[in-house]
């Protein structure tokens, strides 16, 4: 009985441990749509993980590091208009331990003359306590 009582209460640790993990996982979003909505690039990148290590995959290919990628960034967008008004879907969130999460998505841009969008997957990896974007993969 005694096994069977510490085996739940470990099962409940973990269950309340990941759903805080997964809120803290889709904060992170959440301050990236609004730091977008903004046009505020630099406050978008704070969701991915400083270092050379960051990978973003997208339409034109691998871009390593984070100084590559925010350049990628304000070179793709480098006004409000072309920015337009960001939309994230999350279709998926899955913490896959106490340190790697996985998240599968929609995002679609409103501007003036059209509405581009597509998916993404994000690994997350908790660095420092934080929550950060060590893989972007964005179509």
């Amino acid at each position: 009985m005694k096994k069977y009582l510490i085996s739940c209460f470990l099962i409940l640790i973990s269950y309340f441990s990941h759903a805080q993990d997964r809120q803290a996982i889709l904060k992170v979003m959440h301050d990236q749509e609004l730091a977008w909505n903004r046009g505020d690039i630099d406050g978008f990148m704070q969701g991915y993980w400083k270092s050379d290590s960051l990978l973003f995959v997208g339409q034109k290919g691998p871009v390593y590091g984070w100084k590559s990628t925010i350049d990628r960034y304000k070179n793709t967008y480098p006004d409000k208009a072309t920015m337009g008004q960001l939309t994230f879907t999350i279709l998926q969130v899955k913490v896959l331990d106490a340190t790697n999460a996985f998240l599968f998505g929609g995002w679609k841009l409103k501007r003036d003359k059209d509405e581009p969008g597509g998916y993404y997957t994000l690994w997350f990896k908790k660095i420092k306590g934080e929550w950060k974007i060590v893989c972007d993969h964005t179509s």
